[in-house]
């Protein structure tokens, strides 16, 4: 069901060289079709995106855009127990993200030279939410809620439907998290609606959430005409344990990404074999009583490992090396561990901080980088609905004590007309 690597050292090396392979790259034959569906939009706008929903959605709506008195009748079915959970994870989630906002700044200096940063939020942006079979509330609220507190103008949504039918716990989300316009359409073709704008879908500055690899995919062709969150790849979690660890609560975890694609990854690294083997037997009994069974057996054979490591520090080396999107640590001391930990989405330190937690309540933000990218990539957060710009006012004195330095810069470089910008005040 899962690879036991018994041995540390070159077997547990080939390894975690064949999980770096580990790729979803989109076929030549997704790339072409997602291309001329984008071209397809941005030539036909709204005629294009029905077309399209036609024959990918189900059907098309009579109005792409969903009224907020309509948006909130549908959010009234979801269960109340639902919204009510919804809304606590929504007040962890505000905390959490309201301490990373930014402030302008400016600063003065004794000659009069005055300098500084303007921070603002992006202007519009839109929010990809899958409405099919993978339909997240949660992630609706990961991707609004900080785009609100990072003051952008306008929140716009677009998910597919269901059996003709807008999911209501979407909905739910939705206005939960201060969505301000919801469409329904999805796929590729909502992506570039989004991105180049219809006659009935206002175009963004940035284009944010999950999808499948098709929605992937537009949105990698659409950077540069857009701004984009990430290009995420399957799901992954690397576990680190010791003997103390509890493997009927390590297997639990490893299933809990598992579940999500059969390209996901699921890892443990121990320096327990007792710990291993247990773990092993754990995930053969739990697997049997869970819904997507067959999901996490193929996920498991795949890129599933157990993996017995010499020491901790040779399982902190692999995980800085994979750079996984989730990083568990159950340790007798995990806190110990936390400054060492380099490279990952986000980190779960002990045995009551699984990854489910952070997927859903705790607060910080689950859109988390993937494929080991989380060696140059951060988790979403405010800062990634903001632009900045800074701004430069020098006296006349400032100036000229420093135009000498700058036409020499300048100079240097063969660009005499920035040196002749500067001379030209200096001269008068």
């Amino acid at each position: 069901m899962i690879k036991l690597v018994k041995e540390g050292g070159a077997s547990a090396r080939e390894y975690v060289e064949l999980l770096k392979k580990r790729s979803q790259e989109a076929g030549r034959q997704v790339e072409s079709a997602v291309a001329e569906i984008l071209a397809n939009v941005r030539e036909n706008g709204d005629r294009a995106v029905r077309e399209y929903a036609a024959k990918f959605d189900g059907g098309a709506p009579e109005s792409l855009e969903i009224p907020r008195e309509e948006l909130e009748r549908l959010a009234a079915q979801a269960d109340p127990a639902f919204v009510e959970s919804l809304r606590r994870a929504a007040e962890n989630i505000r905390d959490f993200h309201a301490r990373q906002k930014q402030q302008s700044w400016l600063t003065t200096r004794e000659d009069g030279v005055i300098m500084g940063q303007r921070v603002r939020g992006l202007a519009r942006v839109g929010l990809y939410v899958p409405g099919g079979t993978a339909a997240y509330p949660s992630s609706v609220l990961m991707n609004a809620i900080p785009a609100k507190i990072a003051g952008v103008g306008e929140l716009v949504m677009a998910t597919p439907v269901k059996n003709g039918k807008p999911n209501p716990d979407i909905m739910a989300a939705a206005l939960t998290a201060g969505v301000d316009r919801v469409f329904q359409v999805g796929g590729a073709h909502g992506v570039a609606a989004l991105a180049y704008g219809t006659e009935s879908i206002p175009k963004v500055d940035k284009i944010v959430g999950p999808g499948n690899i098709y929605v992937a995919t537009a949105k990698k062709q659409l950077y540069g005409t857009v701004d984009i969150d990430m290009i995420a790849g399957p799901s992954e979690i690397l576990i680190l344990a010791d003997e103390t660890a509890n493997p009927r609560y390590l297997a639990a975890d490893l299933m809990s990404q598992a579940e999500h694609d059969p390209m996901a990854s699921a890892i443990l690294l121990t320096t327990s074999a007792l710990v291993a083997e247990q773990t092993a037997a754990q995930l053969e009994q739990q697997v049997q009583a869970l819904s997507r069974k067959e999901t996490i057996l193929e996920s498991l054979r795949n890129f599933g490992a157990v993996i017995v490591c010499s020491s901790m520090e040779e399982a902190v080396g692999f995980a800085n090396e994979l750079a996984p999107e989730h990083l568990e640590v159950c340790a007798a001391n995990p806190m110990e561990y936390i400054g060492r930990l380099d490279n990952a989405g986000s980190v779960f330190l002990g045995n009551y901080s699984p990854e489910p937690l952070g997927d859903y309540f705790a607060g910080p933000n689950h859109v988390l980088p993937t494929s080991g990218t989380a060696r140059f990539f951060s988790p979403l957060s405010v800062d990634s609905f903001v632009k900045k710009s800074s701004f430069i006012s020098y006296t006349r004195e400032a100036l000229r004590s420093a135009s000498d330095d700058i036409i020499r810069l300048a100079e240097a470089e063969g660009l005499t007309a920035h040196a002749n910008s500067i001379r030209v005040r200096k001269e008068e």
